[in-house]
């Protein structure tokens, strides 16, 4: 029997050592969670709806805005997070005088409806440097759309009723989340490394907490909004 040539046998090792790999390490790190809740200092005051004409001697059904669901978010985010991501929809609905959700958190790039479920005229606009628009008085059963291409953040009101308000908060990367009625949030697919996470409720921002997040790992962190 012959020898291998050396140069065969280093090959036949290194082609060994390749599929003897693990396929986690081929993969790379993998991404992590940040995890946990949001407390208010200041709970913000639903505002009432006005009265008309057409409410009096009814019950009044109006839902009030669910001001106390926050948004938390990555201060910066990671590499490879500004990658051109797919179109997305997402919808503000206009219900017994009310935006819901009152408040929404989007990546750029995607587009709104503003249906209008009650059975009056609604007119959305916005005055917000980041999107400006009007859409004008639109009937019952009707919906407009409008798609936001720059991150910042969007407040967005009814020209017939002052009482209407809502936030629209507009991302150029995935890395945020919206609060449950608990106040829990939970972000998920960050790559591992260390993060800034703010808070933001209704105007206000909470101070940056860091977050270390492990390859695979559930980083918790608790933050609170003064």
């Amino acid at each position: 029997m012959r020898f291998l040539r050396p140069t065969l046998v280093l090959f036949a090792v290194f082609a060994l050592a390749l599929f003897a790999t693990p396929s986690a390490q081929l993969r790379g790190p993998a991404a992590g969670t940040i995890r946990g809740r949001v407390e208010l200092r200041r709970p913000p005051q639903a505002q009432e709806p006005r009265p008309n004409v057409a409410g009096f001697g009814t019950v009044n059904r109006g839902e009030a805005p669910d001001r106390l669901r926050s948004v938390v978010y990555l201060e910066t985010a990671p590499r490879g997070a500004f990658e051109q991501a797919e179109s997305t929809r997402a919808t503000m609905n206009q219900r017994d005088e009310t935006f819901v959700p009152h408040v929404i958190a989007i990546t750029t790039g995607t587009m709104v409806d503003f249906p209008n479920s009650d059975r009056i005229y609604h007119n959305v606009f916005s005055l917000s440097k980041t999107t400006s628009f009007d859409l004008g008085r639109y009937a019952a059963g009707r919906s407009k759309s409008v798609r936001f291409d720059r991150p910042g953040i969007v407040r967005v009101f009814c020209e017939i009723h002052s009482h209407m308000s809502a936030f629209i908060l507009v991302f150029s990367h995935p890395f945020f989340a919206t609060t449950d009625a608990e106040g829990r949030y939970r972000i998920d697919n960050v790559p591992p490394g260390t993060y800034n996470v703010l808070a933001w409720n209704e105007g206000n921002a909470s101070e940056p907490a860091s977050a270390a997040v492990l390859s695979g790992g559930v980083a918790e962190l608790d933050i609170t909004v003064r």
